[in-house]
C-alpha cells in the first residue's frame, strides 16, 4: 500500500472516539462523521486491487443483503411513523458512503476490529455485541497432540490397538509393510481382546497372501486359534481346508469337509457327498459315526419314498387314523427309531423300516430302544404292545415281567399318555421299593395299591389317614374298614 507521510499522520491521529462534552453528546451528525472516517481508513489497509473482495455493509456492522440485516430492514419499513422512515432514508443514505463493488466479500466493518469466527467469513458487529451464551468469543486453547494424531493417523501399533480396545474408528492401511503388519497383530494379543485380535486378523487376511499369513501363524498359536474360529463362524470352508492342509491337521481337515453337508438340502446329493467322507483321516469313533450317518440316511430315504406312496394310496389303516406330519428325511437316529416303532412296529425284522432291524443295525442299547418303543406305542395306545415289551420268558417257559428302564419310569409315561386305572395299578405294584410304590400310588391314586401296601406295611396310621381321601361309601372304603378290623394283623403303631 502506498501511503503519503501526511496521510500516515492523519490515520494515527485520528479516533472515532473523543472526548465528553455536554454540548455535543447528541450531536448525531458528529457521530456519523466519525464513523464515515473510520469506514473510508479501511480502504488504506487494503490494496485497491482486492477492492473486489469487499462488501457491502450497514452501520450495525452486517453485510447489506444478508438475512439478519433483511429482517431488520422489513421490521423498519412496517412501521408507520414518520419519524422512523425518516430515520431510514438517513441511514441508508450513509451506509452508501460504505458501498463497494462485489457483495459477496468476506470482509466487514466489525471484522475488522473482532476477528474471524470460522474460515472464509468474518463475525458482524450485532454478534460481537450479543449476550447469546451459545456464542463464545474467547481464543481456542491448543489441542493435546494426540487429538491431532486423530486427523493424520499418524499412530503408532500401539497406539492403533488401544483405540481399536476403546472402539474408536481407525484405519489400519497406514500400515503396509510386512513387519508393521506383524508388530500391529502382536500388539493385539497382547492385549487379550478377541475383538481386536479378530479385527486385525481380518485386515491381514484382506492384505496378504495365503501362504504368507498362514506361515506367520503357525507359530502365534494364539491369534491362528482365534483365525480359526472366525473361519468357521463365518463360513469360509474353502480358506479353512486350506488353512487345515497347510498346518497338517488331517483329522480337522476331515472334519471341517464334513461339515459341508449341512449345506446340501437335496437328499440323495447329501447322501452321496457323505459317502466321500467315509474314507477320510478320522479316528476311529468319528469314522464309525460318519459310517452310521450316511446308512441312516440311506435308510430314510427309502422309508420315505415307501410311507409317501402308502399315504397316498389311502389304503393303510395307521396312515388313515395318524397321517404324518413330517418327513423322516435327516431327523436323527432316536426320532427316525420312535417314528418306525410308531408306524412300522410289526413288521418282520429283515425290512429297513422295523424297529427290531434299527436296533440291530445301529446298536440301539435296550434301555433307549425300550423307552422310545414305550413312548411310541402308549401313544397308540396299544396296551397289548406295551405288556409285550416287558413280558419276557426263562428257559422253562415261565413268564416275567422286566424293564430295563425301571417301572417307576413306565408308570410315569403311561400316565402321561392316559393309562387306564388298571393298568396304572398293574405296573405300580411291579415297582420294588415300597415307598417308592406308595408314592406313586398315591399320586395316581391308585387305591388298592396304597391300601394293599399300607397293610403290607403294617402302618395303621397312614391307612386311617388315607381313609379320609377316598369316597365315603366307596368300595375302597370297606376294604381300608375290614383291614383295621381284622385282628389277624399286628399293628406296629
Amino acid at each position: 500500500m502506498n501511503r503519503t507521510k501526511g496521510d500516515e499522520e492523519e490515520y494515527w491521529n485520528s479516533s472515532k472516539f473523543k472526548a465528553f462534552t455536554f454540548d455535543d453528546e447528541d450531536d448525531e451528525l458528529s457521530q456519523l462523521k466519525e464513523s464515515k472516517r473510520a469506514v473510508n481508513s479501511l480502504r488504506d489497509f487494503v490494496d485497491d486491487d482486492d477492492d473486489d473482495d469487499l462488501e457491502r455493509v450497514s452501520w450495525s456492522g452486517e453485510p447489506v443483503g444478508s438475512i439478519s440485516w433483511s429482517i431488520k430492514e422489513t421490521a423498519g419499513n412496517s412501521g408507520s411513523n414518520q419519524e422512523g422512515r425518516e430515520q431510514l432514508k438517513s441511514r441508508n443514505s450513509f451506509s452508501s458512503y460504505a458501498q463497494l463493488p462485489k457483495p459477496t466479500s468476506t470482509y466487514s466493518l466489525s471484522s475488522f476490529f473482532r476477528g474471524r469466527t470460522r474460515p472464509g467469513s468474518f463475525q458482524s458487529l450485532s454478534d460481537a455485541l450479543s449476550d447469546t451464551p451459545a456464542k463464545s468469543y474467547a481464543p481456542e486453547l491448543g489441542r493435546p497432540k494426540g487429538e491431532y494424531r486423530d486427523y493424520s493417523n499418524d499412530w503408532s501399533p500401539s497406539d492403533t490397538v488401544r483405540r481399536l480396545r476403546k472402539g474408536k474408528a481407525c484405519s489400519l492401511e497406514r500400515f503396509r509393510s510386512l513387519q508393521d503388519k506383524l508388530q500391529l497383530l502382536e500388539e493385539a494379543v497382547s492385549m487379550h481382546d478377541g475383538n481386536v485380535i479378530t479385527a486385525v486378523l481380518i485386515f491381514l487376511k484382506r492384505t496378504l497372501s495365503k501362504e504368507i499369513l498362514f506361515r506367520e501363524l503357525e507359530v502365534r498359536q494364539v491369534a491362528l486359534r482365534h483365525l480359526i474360529h472366525f473361519l468357521k463362524e463365518i463360513g469360509d470352508q474353502k480358506l479353512l481346508l486350506d488353512l487345515f492342509r497347510f498346518l497338517d491337521r488331517t483329522e480337522e481337515l476331515a472334519l471341517s469337509h464334513y461339515r459341508e453337508h449341512l449345506n446340501i438340502q437335496d437328499p440323495e446329493k447329501r447322501k452321496e457327498f457323505l459317502k466321500t467322507c467315509i474314507g477320510l483321516p478320522f479316528s476311529a469313533e468319528d469314522s464309525a459315526h460318519i459310517q452310521d450317518h450316511y446308512t441312516l440316511l440311506e435308510r430314510q430315504i427309502i422309508i420315505e419314498a415307501n410311507d409317501r406312496h402308502l399315504e397316498s394310496a389311502g389304503q393303510t389303516e395307521i396312515f388313515r387314523k395318524h397321517p404324518r406330519k413330517a418327513s423322516i428325511l435327516n431327523m436323527p437316529l432316536v426320532t427316525t427309531l420312535f417314528y418306525s416303532c410308531f408306524y412300522h412296529y410289526t413288521e418282520a425284522e429283515g425290512t429297513f423300516s422295523s424297529p427290531v432291524n434299527l436296533k440291530k443295525t445301529f446298536k440301539i442299547p435296550d434301555k433307549q430302544y425300550v423307552l422310545t418303543a414305550l413312548a411310541a406305542r402308549a401313544k397308540l395306545r396299544a396296551w397289548h404292545d406295551v405288556d409285550a415289551l416287558f413280558t419276557t420268558k426263562n428257559w422253562l417257559g415261565y413268564t416275567k415281567k422286566r424293564a430295563p428302564i425301571g417301572f417307576h419310569r413306565v408308570v410315569e409315561i403311561l400316565h402321561k399318555n392316559s393309562a387306564p386305572v388298571q393298568i396304572l395299578q398293574e405296573y405300580v405294584n411291579l415297582v420294588e421299593d415300597a415307598d417308592t410304590k406308595l408314592n406313586l400310588a398315591t399320586k395316581f391314586k391308585c387305591h388298592d395299591v396304597v391300601i394293599d401296601t399300607c397293610r403290607d406295611l403294617k402302618d395303621r396310621q397312614q391307612l386311617l389317614a388315607y381313609r379320609s381321601k377316598v369316597d365315603k361309601g366307596s368300595a375302597e372304603e370297606e376294604k381300608i374298614d375290614a383291614i383295621l378290623n381284622s385282628s389277624q394283623i399286628r399293628w406296629k403303631n
